[in-house]
């Protein structure tokens, strides 16, 4: 996913994969990141925010434009998102990335820490956004 008409200074808000539990046992994610950030993007901060909230999940919004105004919305970024056995999280994590230079590639990997029950767990996701500088 990406875009090709970015431009340095702005905003865009990408949503990594939606956490869903396969096992027969709740779990309750502690922490997110996106990896391999290139040089010319700096991450601002990461957010959690409902389905239901957002109309559904932006993909990769630039902010102001099409972007949900993620400031008047429950950011549930402080605490633990469980999600039930069996399910998909109603609760989904974006990353709110600065172009601060052309960005030199692309980023391609997201990280989630998740506990269940006393065991503490780390996943690594493919998750790849690119933004190109026109």
């Amino acid at each position: 996913m990406g875009t090709e008409h970015a431009k340095v200074g702005e905003t865009w808000w990408f949503a990594l994969p939606v956490p869903a539990n396969t096992t027969s046992r709740p779990i309750e994610i502690t922490d997110v990141a996106v990896l391999d950030v290139p040089h010319g993007i700096k991450v601002l901060k990461y957010g959690a925010y409902s389905k239901v909230d957002t109309e559904g999940i932006p993909l990769l919004v630039r902010e102001g434009g099409d972007a949900p105004d993620f400031s008047r919305l429950t950011n549930h970024i402080d605490k633990p998102v469980r999600v039930a056995p069996g399910a998909e999280s109603d609760i989904f994590y974006l990353a709110k990335l600065k172009i601060t230079s052309p960005p030199q590639g692309t980023t391609r990997q997201c990280r989630f820490d998740y506990r269940q029950g006393d065991q503490t767990y780390t996943q690594t996701l493919d998750c790849e956004v690119e933004l190109k500088t026109g």
